[in-house]
């Protein structure tokens, strides 16, 4: 075995994109969520029962979707993390 040193990320990139992507995914699938189940309000949207719990089940998919399957969530590629 050789002994290469793998790269170190700093823990402050990790902790940015999983809140960036949790931030980004909650928006963006509440609103299509909201939109294709008829729950949008003229300040957003508003999620109740079987709704938010697919939007629950949506944030699950994407992060093992992203971590497991394509190597990196959307904001851990965009900041190297």
């Amino acid at each position: 075995m050789s002994d290469v040193p793998t790269p170190q990320v700093a823990t402050w990139r990790k902790v940015v994109a999983a809140i960036l992507d949790f931030l980004t995914v909650f928006f963006v699938g509440g609103y299509i969520v909201g939109a294709s189940t008829g729950n949008l309000t003229s300040s957003g949207f508003k999620l109740e029962g079987m709704s938010a719990l697919l939007l629950f089940i949506l944030i699950i998919a994407y992060f093992y979707v992203g971590r497991k399957i394509l190597g990196g969530t959307l904001w851990q590629r965009i900041l190297s993390a």
